[in-house]
């Protein structure tokens, strides 16, 4: 039994003092007992854990180092983490530019639909956007994207063909245009945006390509001066939608 009691009495010492406990418990606690030392396990044992129920550092297991004689294991509590909130980016967003059909070689072969004919003199701008169901390109003299359009043609297929019969719905209702046969297909010339100012507008062919395509070809109130009147472009209009071909 002094073995045992050394044993205990180191164990208790090295323990209590990482729990700041007094380090003779071990002492107190024997002669607590008052020579009883059948019940000096018992006591001990219920001391000790009286000072690591109390314990805000941690727990040990004494059991492993009484009967067995094995070290005590002692379990580290976890450490709490304080979140930080997440970043918020208050930055605008930039801008982008719009999308584009990409290099269209001579610019008569774009999306779903193929440019029979141009009026002379005519080359493709460089420019175009791609909207996926509804697209567009122009054309002018010089080649250059930033320059004036003279012909811009817009493409609409499968859910903006709504949108832009109801345009045209639009335009019959207020007894503008009017409607023209090409072929076996139907379309409807109008003058849109007619300015206040005495600006002519943009002279306009709608042509129906189908049940689920659509053409809008433009002139550029600038590029019709070129021509001696209404008759040469509207006819200048119906070749160009008549060399129309859909690849859809």
């Amino acid at each position: 039994m002094p073995a045992l009691e050394d044993e205990l009495r180191q164990i208790m010492a090295d323990e209590t003092a990482r729990l700041h406990a007094a380090p003779d418990l071990a002492e107190r606690v024997m002669r607590a007992a008052g020579g009883r030392r059948t019940r000096v396990r018992g006591v001990a044992l219920a001391a000790a854990a009286a000072v690591i129920a109390a314990a805000p550092i941690g727990y040990v297991t004494f059991g492993s180092a009484v009967t067995t004689g094995e070290p005590p294991a002692v379990v580290q509590p976890t450490t709490a983490t304080t979140l930080e909130p997440p970043a918020i980016d208050d930055t605008p967003p930039v801008p982008s530019d719009p999308p584009e059909l990409g290099d269209l070689g001579d610019g008569k072969a774009f999306g779903h639909v193929k440019v029979g004919y141009l009026p002379e003199g005519l080359r493709w701008s460089h420019w175009s956007v791609d909207h996926g169901d509804s697209y567009s390109t122009s054309y002018n003299f010089d080649g250059d994207k930033n320059g004036f359009y003279c012909v811009q043609i817009y493409m609409y297929e499968d859910a903006t063909v709504q949108e832009l019969d109801e345009r045209i719905q639009q335009y019959r209702d207020e007894g503008e245009g009017e409607e023209v046969t090409l072929g076996d297909r139907t379309g409807y010339l109008v003058v849109q945006n007619v300015g206040e100012d005495g600006m002519k507008g943009t002279p306009t062919l709608f042509l129906r390509m189908g049940d689920r395509q659509r053409a809008e070809i433009m002139f550029s109130p600038s590029y019709v001066k070129k021509f001696s009147g209404d008759e040469a472009v509207t006819a200048e209009l119906k070749r160009i939608a008549e060399g129309l071909t859909s690849t859809l």
